[in-house]
């Protein structure tokens, strides 16, 4: 990985959707990036989120890449998109960041490695649930030696979709968004689940259509076992009344439980429980010594200016998002076969060139 110096890194959003929070976030770490372009084939919804004439706005996403000014490339596109536009970041030099699903295959994710590689720069993908202080809560826990053996895991995906949400052409369609409520929705939380607890080692899914007219899941109800051998579960649904989100780790000395926060569950205020109530004061001590970070996505973005500046630690890695794929590929192979599915999984495995149906 090439280390730039201090001066601000100097971003283009490409797609205005998404990127809208990106822009935000990055705006709230003056001095440490300067967002220069806007790239949309709308160029008026483009406008609508720069509020200032400082920066470019334009369609041409070649001119983008041809940029010397541009150090990185955020990419803010519909899923199908990703692969190629990450690809022609890399080859023109960009480090790039990448909104899930970082690409649709593991095929594609160890292709972006070896560009990455090539290239000498880093591909980021999206995970900003990671950041906020209840996961820094939890890992100050882990590291106090209070939570102890992992026991079991629960996760809720409990959102709200319908027909308006998928009047977007892309959206719904295994052509256009590669995959449903799975790849789509709970794709952060699983993150968190493994961010939390490591590597899966099996996992037994169903998926469903219920809820919408649409080709892909907007149901699923997963079984993990875990290497370190607890035991987790995701519910989810896009027919809630509501969108919430909830999480719950069990240890062998407390238990975690989150709020219902559905799109930031670690900025969520959550309650840490002692299993022995002795050892409550000391679970109390160390949540009152954790110092307050920047969440969500102006976390997200933080850590990664300090890792392209010389201070890695904190962000999301390559690795991360490959991880994350290749959880949904066998989500979606146990779901069509109806067997557990052992991970990891590798090319010799029949999804992962494609988790199509």
């Amino acid at each position: 990985m090439t280390t730039l110096t201090a001066q601000p890194l100097r971003v283009a959003i490409i797609g205005a959707g998404i990127g809208r929070e990106h822009l935000e976030a990055y705006r709230e770490l003056a001095g440490k990036y300067e967002v220069r372009i806007i790239c949309d084939l709308d160029e008026e919804r483009a406008r609508s989120i720069a509020d200032s004439d400082s920066l470019t706005i334009t369609s041409d996403l070649s001119s983008v890449l041809q940029d010397a000014d541009i150090d990185i490339v955020d990419v803010c596109l519909p899923p199908h998109l990703h692969f190629d536009t990450t690809i022609a970041a890399l080859q023109a030099g960009k480090h790039v960041v990448c909104e899930k699903p970082l690409v649709t295959s593991l095929a594609q994710a160890d292709a972006l490695a070896e560009a990455a590689q090539a290239a000498g720069r880093t591909i980021t993908p999206v995970f900003q649930y990671r950041y906020g202080p209840a996961m820094q809560q939890l890992q100050a826990l882990m590291a106090a030696g209070l939570t102890g053996k992992p026991y079991m895991a629960s996760l809720e995906t409990h959102w709200n979709r319908d027909a308006d949400y998928y009047a977007i052409a892309w959206r719904g369609t295994w052509a256009g968004e590669r995959g449903g409520a799975v790849l789509g929705h709970a794709i952060h939380n699983h993150d968190l689940l493994t961010h939390v607890l490591g590597p899966i080692a099996s996992l037994s899914a169903n998926c469903a259509t219920r809820v919408n007219d649409i080709e892909t899941e907007d149901c699923a109800a997963i079984i993990f076992e875990m290497e370190n051998g607890a035991l987790a579960t995701s519910s989810i649904t896009l027919g809630a009344a509501t969108d919430t989100s909830r999480l719950r780790f069990v240890f062998e000395g407390l238990t975690a439980t989150s709020g219902t926060a559905p799109y930031a569950p670690a900025t969520d205020s959550w309650e840490f429980t002692a299993r022995d109530p002795q050892k409550q004061s000391a679970v109390d001590a160390v949540l009152a010594s954790v110092t307050g970070k920047a969440t969500g996505f102006t976390g997200f973005f933080d850590a990664l200016s300090d890792a392209l500046n010389g201070q890695p630690g904190q962000e999301v890695l390559l690795a991360d998002g490959r991880r994350s794929l290749e959880l949904v590929s066998a989500i979606y192979l146990s779901a069509k076969t109806g067997n557990k599915v052992a991970l990891p999984l590798g090319p010799d495995d029949s999804v992962y060139e494609s988790w199509l149906p």
